[in-house]
């Protein structure tokens, strides 16, 4: 039974019309013309056609996750995937909602799952995203994605979700309403749902090198990169971060030292995540770094901007996996996402600060 909202079966028997498709979708969003960012799945009889980019921006930002966990009493790693009702549209969807002002996609997927759900998550791969056009507003929508493993809490109905239902696979394709959260679905199971994670930072802005008297070692961060570590803190925090590794230089431990704080751990220093370290002994280096992979922690490494790129393009040459494209700048971080130990997906945040909170001067 689905407790309030149990006359909306979750489901229900073959070929009936599904409680959420066609007529009650959300106003906006149209049959078959959801987009998304990520490849779609042949086995689906969505058209791939209906997923290409259109070429206007979105201006309508939101973020969501594919919240699963083990399916309880099962011995084969079968997972349940969360479905939510929304008695707004009677519609079952994946969780998600829109960003609130300088918020990453990253804190609003966190904080949305728990304003709907009442559960806690640890993010994990991200999924892509779909973007689709919001009828009698002139706007588009984009909403991007990521895996999420409970943590904790308990489902509470309210005002936007009146019902949360734990759906095997092999009924989440038909139980929800709309292709594009079929197609961000088909995503997450390409990959096993167990990963292992992490979080490799480059340090925050510290200025130019050629204007700081003394040892470059000791060149601290200036004022957007404090502002960069702190916003680090909640984006990292969404992973499950729970130690942190630091090149030695000043600008990297300061980068890292707000969660640190946040964590009540201590920065452990390794000279090999430094430039001077990595180009002396890469290998040691590159052992180090996955030798830090653990299912029981989600470690941080922060490092500098000669030694990120090829560390990244090392480990996924190695693992057979393909980069996105990536500028590696200052503060940003890259989430890399294991499964018994080899890497199965590398993930780019470009920012921890959105433009707008940028400081000034």
């Amino acid at each position: 039974m689905l407790g309030a909202a149990g006359r909306r079966q979750l489901g229900g028997a073959a070929g009936a019309r599904h409680p959420g498709r066609g007529d009650s979708r959300p106003p906006g969003v149209p049959d078959a013309t959801a987009t998304s960012g990520s490849p779609v799945s042949p086995l689906d009889n969505d058209s791939a056609a209906d997923y290409a980019d259109p070429p206007v921006k979105a201006n309508i930002l939101a973020a969501g996750a594919v919240l699963w966990r083990p399916a309880p009493g099962s011995a084969d790693g079968s997972i349940e995937i969360a479905l939510v009702h929304r008695p707004k549209y009677d519609d079952w969807s994946l969780p998600k909602g829109k960003l609130d002002p300088g918020e990453t996609p990253v804190i609003t997927t966190v904080r949305e799952v728990a304003e709907e759900t009442g559960l806690n998550t640890r993010l994990g791969r991200y999924l892509g995203h779909v973007t689709y056009p919001v009828t009698g507003h002139r706007k588009l929508k984009r909403v991007d994605y990521w895996a999420a493993h409970i943590l904790d809490g308990d489902f509470q109905s309210n005002t936007e979700v009146d019902v949360l239902e734990w759906c095997p696979l092999d009924r989440v394709m038909d139980a929800l309403s709309y292709p594009m959260d079929r197609t961000i679905v088909r995503n997450f199971l390409r990959q096993p749902p167990e990963t292992s994670h992490l979080l490799v930072v480059r340090h925050g802005k510290a200025g130019r090198s050629d204007r700081f008297a003394g040892d470059d070692d000791a060149r601290p961060l200036e004022k957007a990169g404090r502002a960069q570590a702190r916003a680090l803190v909640p984006n990292l925090l969404a992973f499950g971060a729970s130690e942190i590794v630091s090149a030695p230089p000043a600008r990297c431990v300061q980068t890292v030292t707000p969660l640190a704080e946040n964590l009540g751990v201590d920065v452990e220093l390794e000279p090999l995540f430094s430039e001077s370290g990595y180009a002396a002994d890469p290998d040691a280096a590159r052992k180090r770094a996955r030798d830090l992979v653990s299912a029981d922690s989600v470690p941080v490494i922060c490092s500098q901007g000669k030694v990120i790129p090829d560390l990244l393009d090392w480990w996924a040459a190695e693992d057979g996996i393909e980069l996105p494209p990536a500028r590696n700048r200052k503060g940003s971080v890259w989430v890399l996402s294991f499964h018994r130990g080899r890497l199965i997906a590398a993930d780019h945040l470009d920012r921890a600060l959105t433009p707008t909170d940028l400081p000034r001067g």
